[in-house]
C-alpha cells in the first residue's frame, strides 16, 4: 500500500473519531464533507416560519417565472399585482394581499407608458401607490442584477416584491462554449440565490413562451427547461388573440398546482370567480366547452331549440340512437343541458342559447 492510501486512510479514521466524539466545529475545521449533515431528530425539533405569499394561493416567496407569448397581457397583469401588492389591496380582483415594497423593472417600457398603464389599472381619481418603484432602463444585463439585488438586500426585513419584465432583456449572453442547458440554469439558479437571501421575498420574472405547442404547460417555457427547473414556481399564462378568456396555469415546489380561469378587459385582469375555489372550476368548465366538437355543438343546438329531447329525436342530425346517448350524456355531465328523467334531456333553465352564442362558446376546432 502506498504512502497515499495510507494517509487516506488515517484520515478518514480521524474524521470518524471526530463524528464519534460530536465535534462538529472541529470537524469542520479538518474539512469534513459533511459537517452540515443533520438527522430527523434535529429536523422534526425545528420551527420554520411559514410560507409568505405576495398573492396568496398563486405567487409564493422565492424565484418565479410568469410566462406567455408575446402581447399577450402579461406586462398588465404584472404590473396589477405591482400596486395591488404595494398598496396592501386587492389582487385579481378578489384576492387581499399583504402590502410590501415593490420594484418593478419594466425594461421594455418607457414613463409615458408606465403611467398610462398604472393610472388606467388604479381607477379614476385613484393616484399611484408611493411603495412602487420603477426601473426601465439597465445597459447591461450584470447592472439589472445589481440593481435587483441591491433592493432586495436594502429592504430584506419588508418581504419585498421584485418584478422583472423582461427575463429576457436581463439575460447575460451565453458563452459559445457553454452548454445552453447548464447556462440557463446557472442564470435561474443566480436570480433564485440573491431572493432566498431576503427570506418572504419574491422575484418574478417575466418570460415569453415557445412558439411549439404542447400539452404539459411547463414545456411552453421558452429555451431550455433549465429556467423553469431552477425556478420555485412557474404560472403560465395563455390566451387566445382578441378573447376576453384566459386561463393561469400555477406549479411549483411550495404552491398547490392548479389552473384558474381569468378574464381581461381593457387591460384590466380579473379572477373569473369570486375566489380561487371558483376560478379552477370556471377553468375546468371553459376546458369542457372547448372540447365540444362540431356534432356536440348541433346537437347542443338542436336541445336548446325544442323543450324536451331524446335520442331519438337526433336522427335529424344523421345520428345514431347510441351515439346519440353518448352525446346527450356528455353535454348532461358537463352541465350545458339538464336531463329531466330517464333519456329525456332540456336546455338550461334561462334564456335559450343560440347557435351562434354556443360556437362562440366552444370553437369547433375543438383546441383550447
Amino acid at each position: 500500500m502506498s504512502d497515499d492510501e495510507l494517509t487516506g486512510i488515517d484520515r478518514t479514521d480521524e474524521l470518524l473519531e471526530l463524528y464519534a466524539e460530536d465535534q462538529r466545529a472541529q470537524a469542520i475545521n479538518n474539512g469534513s464533507l459533511l459537517a452540515d449533515m443533520f438527522n430527523g431528530t434535529w429536523l422534526d425539533a425545528q420551527t420554520f416560519p411559514p410560507l409568505q405569499y405576495a398573492v396568496p394561493g398563486i405567487i409564493p416567496e422565492g424565484f418565479g417565472l410568469l410566462v406567455s407569448p408575446p402581447k399577450a397581457g402579461k406586462s398588465w397583469l404584472v404590473c396589477a399585482i405591482g400596486l395591488a401588492c404595494a398598496a396592501g389591496g386587492i389582487a385579481l380582483g378578489a384576492i387581499s394581499v399583504p402590502k410590501r415594497p415593490v420594484l418593478y423593472m419594466a425594461l421594455e417600457d418607457g414613463e409615458r407608458r408606465l403611467q398610462t398603464r398604472c393610472q388606467t389599472i388604479m381607477g379614476a381619481g385613484q393616484k399611484i401607490p408611493g411603495g412602487i418603484h420603477f426601473i426601465t432602463h439597465a445597459d447591461t444585463s450584470a447592472i439589472a442584477f445589481g440593481m435587483l439585488v441591491e433592493f432586495l438586500t436594502a429592504r430584506h426585513h419588508d418581504k419585498p416584491l421584485v418584478i422583472l419584465d423582461t427575463l429576457g432583456r436581463a439575460k447575460p449572453m451565453r458563452p459559445p462554449s457553454m452548454d445552453p442547458y447548464q447556462f440557463d440554469y446557472k442564470v435561474g439558479a443566480q436570480l433564485k440565490a440573491a431572493v432566498d437571501a431576503s427570506p418572504g421575498a419574491t422575484l418574478l420574472a417575466v418570460y415569453h413562451t415557445r412558439k411549439a405547442e404542447s400539452a404539459d404547460f411547463i414545456d411552453a417555457v421558452s429555451g431550455t427547461h433549465a429556467i423553469a427547473a431552477s425556478a420555485d414556481f412557474v404560472l403560465v399564462l395563455a390566451r387566445k388573440r382578441h378573447s376576453t378568456e384566459a386561463f393561469l396555469s400555477v406549479t411549483g415546489r411550495d404552491v398547490v398546482e392548479s389552473e384558474y380561469a381569468l378574464t381581461v378587459q381593457g387591460g384590466l385582469w380579473q379572477l373569473a370567480g369570486e375566489d380561487l375555489a371558483s376560478s379552477a372550476g370556471e377553468a375546468e368548465a371553459r376546458r369542457e366547452r372547448g372540447r365540444l366538437g362540431d356534432r356536440a355543438l348541433e346537437v347542443l343546438a338542436l336541445v336548446n331549440r325544442r323543450n324536451v329531447t331524446r335520442a331519438t329525436d337526433l336522427v335529424t342530425l344523421g345520428i345514431g340512437q347510441q351515439q346519440a346517448r353518448v352525446y346527450l350524456k356528455r353535454l348532461a355531465d358537463a352541465g350545458r343541458i339538464t336531463k329531466t328523467g330517464r333519456g329525456i334531456y332540456a336546455p338550461k333553465s334561462g334564456p335559450v342559447m343560440s347557435v351562434m352564442s354556443v360556437t362562440s362558446a366552444a370553437p369547433s376546432d375543438g383546441k383550447t
